[in-house]
């Protein structure tokens, strides 16, 4: 078996390799663009040699990853984090990281990760896709709303109603803040029908899984939400225990402690900013709707602040719905699953 440490970059890949049978070692760099790469492993295909690949978790590698699968080598996916732990070297360059992940192989100390399938990864993108075009959405409805207010009107929510619409078409402007208006109109028009077809594609997928179904018992967590949760986390045998969640989400502090002085900072931000904007979201909603979520929720606002209230509810809502899915359980059953602290009833048998 010849055993590959792959540095990638978007538009080369240093690679260092040692083949098992005969003990032969090298280092090349393979270029993408002019196809090097693709003919180096299609010739250890043609040659019939086993072949695996380590590398770190990286973006812009889809293509290199198919044509991995396609050519039936094994890859092992790392933890850059961890892999940057393990550097001993004060020392980093391509060659360097390929060696090092060269090593890690043969020590069987890689640090594997878990990679999604390419069906996974592919929804991930419609999840991406509605974002960023309600992203867009909001921008061009807040430079209407500038408009209105330069004129002295502040309507809010009502000036995307239709009498609301009416009356912003028929402000006196100039010429060219009229085309900007019209313009920016123009653009609101086209990309609702899109974020409706998108938002609906969205219900259908989440309806196909079962597990999604069950999350979306849960208080202020909707269609979306379930969704980019259940294909996020992937599978909750995962994780050990639910603060592990957390972790893996990026909504825990950042900690520098020493000599007995604790000193926390801001959240990690270590996971999908996406799956974290809609936990902070649906637990906004939650507190909304549900009695004991707002409890908890102005408690923790009174104590704290509300940016960190709704973070730490966020939190609260990501552990909580791990465990709904780990239990197989809806949320009305894991509340009664859940602590019996603060509830009255006679306890160990006591009047």
């Amino acid at each position: 078996m010849m055993i590959i440490g792959v540095d990638y970059h978007p538009s080369f890949q240093a690679i260092a390799f040692f083949v098992e049978e005969t003990g032969e070692c090298g280092e090349r760099e393979l270029n993408h663009s002019d196809g090097e790469a693709e003919r180096f492993y299609r010739d250890l295909q043609q040659r019939g040699i086993r072949v695996r690949v380590g590398m770190e978790a990286t973006g812009y590698s889809r293509w290199f990853e198919r044509l991995l699968a396609e050519l039936g080598f094994e890859v092992w996916m790392g933890d850059p984090a961890e892999i940057k732990a393990k550097r001993v070297k004060k020392q980093k360059y391509d060659r360097e990281d390929a060696r090092l992940l060269l090593r890690l192989m043969r020590e069987n100390n890689f640090p594997q990760i878990w990679v999604p399938s390419p069906e996974n990864r592919d929804l991930r993108q419609l999840l991406w896709h509605r974002h960023r075009l309600v992203q867009m959405r909001t921008r061009i409805m807040n430079q209407l709303q500038a408009l209105a207010m330069n004129e002295g009107y502040r309507w809010k929510k009502k000036l995307f109603s239709t009498q609301g619409r009416a009356l912003l078409e028929k402000l006196a402007l100039g010429p060219w803040a009229s085309r900007r208006r019209q313009e920016l109109l123009e653009l609101l028009d086209r990309m609702n029908p899109t974020i409706e077809e998108l938002t609906a594609t969205v219900e259908r997928e989440a309806r196909k899984r079962p597990e999604a179904m069950r999350l979306m018992t849960h208080p202020g967590v909707g269609p979306l939400t379930a969704l980019a949760y259940v294909l996020i986390i992937g599978t909750p045998t995962r994780f050990e225990r639910g603060k592990q969640i957390g972790t893996y989400v990026g909504m825990i502090p950042c900690e520098d402690s020493s000599a007995h002085k604790q000193r926390l900072g801001h959240i990690s931000k270590q996971g999908s900013s996406l799956l974290r904007f809609l936990l902070v979201e649906a637990a906004q909603a939650a507190a909304r709707i549900h009695p004991d979520w707002r409890r908890r929720y102005v408690h923790l606002a009174m104590r704290r602040h509300k940016s960190i209230a709704k973070v730490a509810m966020g939190r609260r809502m990501a552990i909580k719905l791990y465990w709904m899915w780990r239990n197989g359980c809806e949320y009305s059953q894991s509340v009664k699953c859940g602590s019996y602290a603060g509830q009255l009833g006679t306890g160990h048998g006591v009047n």
